[in-house]
């Protein structure tokens, strides 16, 4: 470890260098002259004041940009370790998403896309499983600089994410409260979905039923059903909730409504197969949109948020690191199919 500290000394002889600028430049120069590898264990805080007698805020703020940029790890109760050998990323983020789907890939590639290429992230996906979820979270505590996160709605959510720091959490899609201030970019459910359905209303009293697809274990949102139930009590519409979509059983003079892509794609197959227009003698209305929905079936109505605009926000928040609080705001996309 003497090379490593020379490193760090060897520095004092160039002006402009502060003492946080040349811990941190010092670590940098060891790593990418080998002498420093992934994985090995850095010198304490008692140890680094010791050796280079700098002030303890000046060595923990230069582990701290280590951290943020995802050369260094901080191991609970362990120490620092080197985490990357890629010293010219400035800065590291951890992004949790739901699953691969349409949506989130919009998601990723609208903020990738608005971020400096000299920022990495890391891509993770909890596929809505709690367990899975709590693992992710304690793997990432403390390897990043940032921490962007599609919360899953559980009783366990605000436990797990306490271990991470809140002014580097940035909380997306879904709202879960969590103890102290924190940063969100979020979209609301309950409202959107009665306001949604009651621009729909003129258009839905034209066919017989509205049929709801909710599984009780769905991932859906609780407040879109019971939204969903709201309208149709205040509506007086004639309706149905089902768990699922059963292959062949679509009805002429029905409008169905589904938050779930995989039984709106079956009960779409269905209407062809039949001969079913859609709007005419079927009605269809999804949550969420994408491109394929507006080009499937010459278009399916949907009500979304607007992903690209959250991926924006989200990479303006990890850019600037100023706090957020925001709902995006929910829009009707009226297209042929209702």
């Amino acid at each position: 470890m003497k090379e490593v500290f020379d490193k760090i000394h060897a520095l004092e002889e160039l002006s402009g260098y502060s003492k946080h600028e040349r811990l941190v430049q010092g670590f940098i120069n060891a790593i990418d002259e080998k002498l420093l590898r992934q994985g090995d264990l850095l010198p304490s805080v008692n140890i680094m004041i010791k050796e280079t007698g700098f002030a303890r805020e000046t060595i923990v703020k230069g582990y701290k940009e280590l951290i943020d940029r995802g050369i260094v790890e901080s191991k609970n109760r362990m120490g620092y370790f080197v985490s990357s050998e890629n010293t010219n990323q400035k800065l590291t983020v951890a992004l949790i998403l739901y699953a691969f789907d349409s949506v989130q890939e919009t998601f990723y590639n609208a903020f990738r896309a608005a971020l400096t290429t000299d920022v990495h992230i890391d891509i993770y996906f909890h596929n809505h499983n709690i367990e899975i979820f709590e693992t992710l979270i304690n793997k990432v505590v403390g390897r990043y600089g940032m921490y962007v996160v599609a919360p899953m709605p559980h009783s366990k959510t605000s436990e797990i994410l306490k271990v991470l720091p809140l002014n580097k959490l940035l909380m997306i899609d879904r709202f879960e409260q969590l103890e102290g201030d924190f940063s969100y970019i979020v979209q609301e459910f309950e409202k959107s979905t009665y306001q949604v359905l009651t621009k729909l209303n003129d258009t839905i009293k034209h066919f017989d039923e509205l049929v709801f697809f909710s599984r009780p274990d769905s991932d859906a949102p609780k407040e879109i059903l019971e939204s969903f139930k709201r309208y149709v009590s205040d509506k007086k519409i004639v309706h149905s909730v089902k768990t699922r979509y059963v292959a062949g059983s679509v009805e002429k003079g029905k409008v169905y409504f589904s938050t779930n892509d995989t039984q709106t794609w079956m009960l779409l197959k269905d209407c062809k197969e039949r001969g079913f227009i859609l709007g005419k003698d079927v009605g269809v209305l999804s949550q969420d949109d994408d491109p394929i929905k507006e080009i499937i079936c010459d278009g399916i109505t949907t009500y979304s948020t607007d992903f690209v605009l959250m991926a924006k926000k989200a990479a303006n928040f990890v850019l600037s690191q100023e706090k957020i609080k925001e709902i995006v705001p929910t829009v009707l996309i009226r297209r042929k199919s209702l």
